[in-house]
């Protein structure tokens, strides 16, 4: 008979037959997880390590995406959703810009601001259409503004035949027309366009205009920014690349202009682009806050290096020169540095305005700015007053020489009308005593011929004459004396 309550161990089991505790170590210790577990766990924490990892380098390093997603099977990522046509990616580590620029795709954006430039269109679409660098990476923006003329007929019509050109070369990329005026009031004769008294609020006004077309023209993709005036009359097809070789922030040419022989045959055009002087930095201290330094007036004596002085027509054209105030009619810069903030003042910045202003905000900022002192294209001589004066007294003076010379004509045509000609006359009393002496000679030659004798000499017959006439008269005797 077993017992109500039998005593049994804790873990279960009875006692052994010999009624007494049996402890085994082994039996009380947790069990040893499976490897293959263990191996799951690892792997788990590694991937989602891996994946924290891959999220930050993608929000840290955005090119990474370009790199780690088509690894992983998920470039359509990359590609913007045809469902969700307003989203666009895009990547502005790759609009750096680098020296060979058309080899690696990289866009212009080419900017024209214009104002009464009908007359000069013809002419600056014969060079857009020679340019080497590839069209269909250059995009045109213009800026038509306050003009009065048909600038902006005529431009259309220039971009149309542009565009639909037969050589698949000629076309350019997008094509932005933008209108705005600005109120500008200052005339465009030489005379009130470069008139000291209009300088500082026209370059004012010019600032804002291209402010404006900028802002409203750049975009994303694009690396390099280029600024051209429209009367440029000669410059290389290949000033695109010439310049962008130079890999530099900001990078202007030098700029002359052709003159009439009466002149001097050329002159330096664009005295924008300089490098600052003591003297000039002196001055800025002493003038209003809101002045405006212009070069090449007597009323403002910087002495500043000009780059437009520094020409050497044979010299290399590759030369770089660093300076600080930049001319307009011509810039090359890479489109960071405006996405960094630099523009061209509307405003007096360090005592400078628009693109003098623009050069010296962008050194400020740390980016390079150079010149190229023997690299030179030239722009359209226009006449100042004084030229045009000028040439109306030489105009009068040529018209009075050729009346001069008209009267002088027909004066000694009525002479000749009038008169025997004395030349003529000459020649036949020449003649006439040519032919006298010519018959005096012959008379003598014959003369002498005449008294030529024979052996016994010219006297041997003297005689013969007269006795035979005497005796043709007298008859002969007969017979002698005896």
């Amino acid at each position: 008979m077993f017992p109500r309550h039998s005593h049994a161990p804790s873990n279960g089991h009875a006692y052994g037959s010999s009624n007494t505790f049996s402890i085994s170590p082994h039996r009380f210790q947790p069990r040893t997880r499976p490897a293959l577990r263990w191996r799951r766990q690892l792997f788990v924490k590694i991937g989602v390590i891996a994946l924290f990892s891959s999220i930050i380098l993608l929000l840290i390093f955005p090119s990474f995406r370009d790199i780690l997603l088509p690894s992983l099977g998920l470039g359509f990522i990359l590609r913007d959703d045809p469902l969700l046509n307003t989203v666009k990616h895009y990547d502005l580590s790759d609009t750096q810009g680098t020296a060979r620029g058309w080899e690696r795709g990289e866009r212009i954006l080419f900017c024209v601001p214009l104002r009464d430039a009908e007359v000069h269109l013809p002419m600056f679409f014969g060079h857009m259409r020679n340019f080497t660098y590839p069209h269909h990476l250059i995009d045109l923006a213009f800026l038509v503004s306050d003009s009065k003329d048909q600038t902006l007929a005529k431009l259309k019509e220039n971009l149309e035949a542009l565009q639909n050109d037969p050589d698949d070369k000629i076309p350019f990329g997008e094509i932005s027309l933008i209108e705005k005026d600005f109120g500008q009031k200052v005339k465009q004769d030489v005379e009130n366009r470069h008139g000291f008294a209009a300088q500082a609020s026209r370059r004012k006004t010019m600032a804002q205009a291209r402010n404006w077309l900028l802002s409203a023209a750049l975009r994303p993709y694009h690396t390099w920014v280029y600024w051209r005036d429209i009367d440029v009359e000669t410059a290389p097809a290949t000033i695109l690349e010439d310049l962008m070789r130079h890999n530099k922030d900001v990078i202007v040419p030098n700029v002359w202009r052709p003159l009439p022989d009466w002149l001097g045959g050329e002159q330096p055009y664009d005295l924008n682009s300089w490098q600052e002087s003591e003297t000039a930095l002196a001055l800025a201290d002493t003038l209003d806050e809101d002045a405006v330094i212009v070069e090449g007036y007597a009323e403002y004596a910087t002495w500043r290096p000009h780059l437009a002085y520094l020409r050497d027509p044979y010299g290399d054209p590759d030369v770089e020169m660093e300076i600080d105030g930049v001319g307009g009619v011509s810039i090359l810069a890479k489109a960071k540095v405006f996405r960094a903030g630099v523009h061209f003042p509307a405003f007096s910045f360090e005592k400078h305005a628009e693109t003098e202003g623009f050069g010296k905000m962008a050194k400020r900022m740390r980016f390079s700015v150079v010149g190229l002192p023997h690299y030179t294209i030239w722009h359209l001589y226009e006449p100042s007053a004084d030229d045009l004066k000028h040439m109306e007294r030489m105009e009068e003076e040529r018209k009075s020489k050729e009346a001069a010379e008209k009267a002088e004509k027909e004066r000694q045509a009525k002479l000749m009308e009038n008169y025997d000609d004395p030349k003529a006359q000459w020649e036949k009393d020449k003649q006439q005593i040519e032919n006298a002496a010519l018959e005096a000679k012959k008379a003598e030659e014959n003369k002498d011929k005449n008294l030529v004798g024979g052996a016994a000499g010219p006297h041997a017959h003297a005689g013969e004459g007269e006795a035979q006439g005497k005796s043709g008269n007298q008859p002969a005797k007969v017979g002698g004396n005896v």
